[in-house]
């Protein structure tokens, strides 16, 4: 039975809402600092995508604007490189900021990371529709920590690394984080992401299998439709399909929780993060 002050909690968080979202705003290739805004799309406002079958789930827009004209920059990222999304709350030229509790996001967005690239002619090009994407990396839930908090831990930074293998030339690269808070009904997945722009060099001659957006999504999946908190998750499935590896194995995308324990922990963890933002809510529940 959930205690009564923890329903309490997460209908305050339900009805009210948070807008401690986040937007991926700078790429890092080898270490090295892109530069901030350089060659990704990206709104002004850092709010969520939450309908699957729209075109906004591809690189944002939408409720979400992207501004443009569109960044010209095509950022040049060696085969096999380890390259790095950094979000942050809001757009922040100064990059991660220790005086908001809330930056890279709201440590209460739990879910996954995941990054997907899609072969282009020109990684400039104005049209994201139509496309092939390919997952090259997802992070999820170990039983302890989720995606999302591994990255709010590493003050933003989206570890990704790039295969070895595929051809090389322009690519869109998408990141993408899911907050699961709200999501024991649909729609009520956040679905975060942004679109870098991409040209790999050296590489391969492998063709990996593709997914559309939209497509790989829905909202009947395991993945997008979840109560996170109760009762106790015995598998959390990612969304999409499986990890391409060079190796031609896919990296399966389900993760089991450890033990039980591990959804109390996370009640207590999520409570604590409402508590002082919800406190007057909780008090008039009384």
């Amino acid at each position: 039975m959930i205690p009564q002050h923890v329903l309490a909690v997460l209908a305050a968080f339900l009805v009210g809402g948070s807008n401690a979202h986040t937007i991926f705003q700078k790429l890092w290739v080898n270490g090295v600092d892109q530069g901030y805004l350089n060659g990704i799309r990206y709104p002004t406002y850092d709010g969520p995508i939450t309908d699957v079958t729209s075109n906004d789930i591809i690189c944002n827009g939408g409720p979400n604007p992207l501004v443009t004209p569109y960044s010209q920059t095509v950022i040049n990222v060696p085969a096999g490189a380890t390259v790095q999304a950094e979000w942050h709350h809001v757009l922040q030229p100064n990059g991660y900021n220790s005086a908001d509790s809330a930056d890279p996001v709201d440590p209460g967005h739990l879910g996954p990371t995941i990054a997907y690239l899609a072969k282009v002619p020109d990684a400039t090009q104005t049209d994201v529709t139509g496309l092939g994407w390919f997952k090259i990396q997802e992070d999820g839930f170990d039983g302890t920590t989720w995606g999302v908090t591994r990255m709010y831990n590493a003050k933003g930074l989206h570890t990704i690394k790039i295969p070895s293998c595929i051809p090389p030339g322009n690519y869109f690269l998408r990141a993408e984080m899911i907050a699961l808070h709200g999501a024991s009904s649909y729609p009520g997945a956040q679905f975060y992401m942004e679109c870098a722009q991409i040209n790999i060099t050296g590489g391969g001659s492998t063709q990996p299998s593709t997914v559309s957006f939209p497509g790989a999504y829905h909202g009947t999946d395991p993945g997008i439709t979840i109560n996170i908190y109760y009762p106790t998750v015995t598998n959390y499935t990612i969304p999409g399909p499986p990890v391409f590896t060079c190796s031609g194995s896919g990296t399966s995308s389900t993760t089991t929780t450890k033990t039980s324990s591990t959804t109390s922990k996370a009640w207590i963890y999520r409570h604590r993060a409402l508590r002082a933002r919800h406190l007057t809510f909780c008090l008039d529940l009384r």
